[in-house]
């Protein structure tokens, strides 16, 4: 049986994850192609294992304005993320430039992330119950990972419901 992990340690390990993807993703040496699924997988399965497992805690003792702005913000990178998943030639122009879009956005959401409800959490729960937010976070995100959820359709699916929401 693994250690109970912090839901803090959990989430800027996926952080730091997901910009080591995007550095494969530049890389014209490195398997792109793979590096953009599983970019995309992580990227689902972190946001979806959030809003389920530390989103409602945070809303608790947060300002519910920053909860939403982040929600916002990660919904716009899977909106960017579904463009890029789109895209036929990896390496294109096309490419580079959604390539650019996915880094930005992720950058932007990320800090925004540490910023704000990281922070906070680190703030207001004792480390226990950081830990018990951690071993939902795992599930959630296991269970997710495993379901292959930032498959095209899986994000396509994302993308449309965030705009009839």
């Amino acid at each position: 049986m693994t250690p109970a992990q912090d839901v803090v340690e959990l989430i800027l390990e996926d952080h730091r994850t997901m910009e080591d993807l995007l550095r494969l993703m530049r890389n014209t040496e490195a398997d792109r192609e793979t590096a953009l699924h599983d970019f995309a997988h992580l990227m689902i399965a972190h946001g979806e294992a959030e809003r389920a497992s530390v989103h409602p805690v945070l809303v608790s003792f947060e300002d519910a304005d920053t909860v939403e702005r982040v929600e916002a913000v990660h919904q716009e990178a899977v909106k960017v993320l579904f463009a890029i998943l789109q895209v036929r030639e990896i390496g294109s122009a096309e490419w580079d430039w959604r390539l650019q879009q996915l880094a930005s956005v992720t950058a932007r959401h990320m800090d925004e992330e540490e910023r704000t409800l990281v922070n906070r959490v680190r703030e207001g729960l004792g480390r226990r119950c950081r830990e018990e937010l951690g071993v939902g976070f795992a599930r959630t995100e296991a269970d997710l990972l495993t379901a292959r959820c930032g498959s095209v359709a899986g994000v396509h699916r994302m993308v449309h419901a965030g705009a009839s929401a």
